[in-house]
């Protein structure tokens, strides 16, 4: 059985940069090599998330990244509320640009629907702009 993966919007960031600078600011809080991610509600799913599963970032309207999934942990907040943290990898994978429309809170997003990962070496290139990137996405020709 394929994986699990999880969709979610990067609140607050214009690019990946802005979540790997981010990410690089709160790093010295979390288990080195890992990044986290809060959330309120805890995945009923999580067997089929572990061991492969990705959270895909949307960015500006597109799925542009991703990280892996490494585990979920229960964490309480300064308000006394539960919430579940997302422990990733602190990898960040590029992922072929992906339209998608905004939502609340994370979704499930199965395998055979995740972007594929940019080829290693794209990553670094730079990018298209947005506007022709989503033109060629909803193409299909990128």
């Amino acid at each position: 059985m394929a994986h699990l993966n999880i969709i979610k919007l990067c609140v607050g960031a214009s690019s990946v940069e802005d979540l790997e600078a981010w990410q690089r600011q709160n790093a010295p809080y979390w288990a080195k090599g890992t990044a986290q991610h809060i959330t309120r509600m805890y995945p009923k799913r999580d067997a089929d998330i572990l061991g492969g599963g990705s959270l895909y970032w949307v960015i500006k309207g597109e799925v542009l990244a991703r990280q892996e999934i490494l585990d979920f942990a229960p964490v309480q907040g300064a308000d006394g509320i539960s919430r579940c943290a997302f422990v990733l990898n602190a990898q960040i994978i590029r992922t072929h640009p992906a339209p998608r429309r905004a939502f609340q809170g994370w979704r499930y997003l199965e395998a055979k629907d995740s972007p594929p990962d940019l080829p290693r070496g794209r990553a670094a290139e730079a990018p298209l702009p947005q506007e022709l990137a989503r033109a060629l996405a909803e193409m299909g020709l990128r």
